[in-house]
């Protein structure tokens, strides 16, 4: 017979808070869990910002952008979520991604925060392939439709 799988207290990506026997008060423990995996499915977030927001609504989430202030002193980087009133802090993870909603662009984190950079279309030159630009201008559109690259 093998041994019971003995867990910790969180859960090993996000530090989901995990119940053990006995427990008092699960009820916060699950809600808080809850309200985390809320934030973290089809994640967007508000905007990049190092202050705290003065009136922010539940649901809603931010990038702490480093040299934060107020409440989020010392999270730089991470995902601030409004739930219930409080603030609840996500590490991010490599291969975490978010949609930018004031940027209209998505976000991947690798280390740290990276998102594309704006793309001109193709012009000028001595040589000019029609056929190439014109490929190269639609996959820029498609990149831009998908939130890869900013909008214009």
């Amino acid at each position: 017979m093998s041994d019971p799988v003995v867990f910790e207290s969180t859960s090993p990506r996000f530090a989901l808070p995990l119940l053990y026997s006995g427990q008092a008060q699960k009820e916060t423990f699950v809600n808080e869990a809850f309200a985390i995996a809320d934030a973290l499915l089809h994640c967007s977030i508000e905007s990049e910002t190092a202050t705290p927001p003065e009136s922010p609504a539940d649901g809603q989430n931010w990038l702490v952008a480093a040299g934060a202030t107020g409440e989020w002193q010392g999270f730089d980087q991470a995902l601030a979520c409004r739930q219930a009133g409080n603030w609840l802090f996500v590490t991010p993870r490599d291969g975490m991604r978010v949609f930018d909603i004031s940027s209209g662009q998505e976000r991947i984190y690798f280390g740290a925060w990276k998102k594309a950079s704006p793309l001109a279309e193709p012009i000028g030159g001595t040589t000019v392939d029609v056929e190439a630009r014109a490929a190269l201008s639609e996959l820029i559109v498609a990149l831009r439709a998908v939130g890869i690259f900013p909008p214009v």
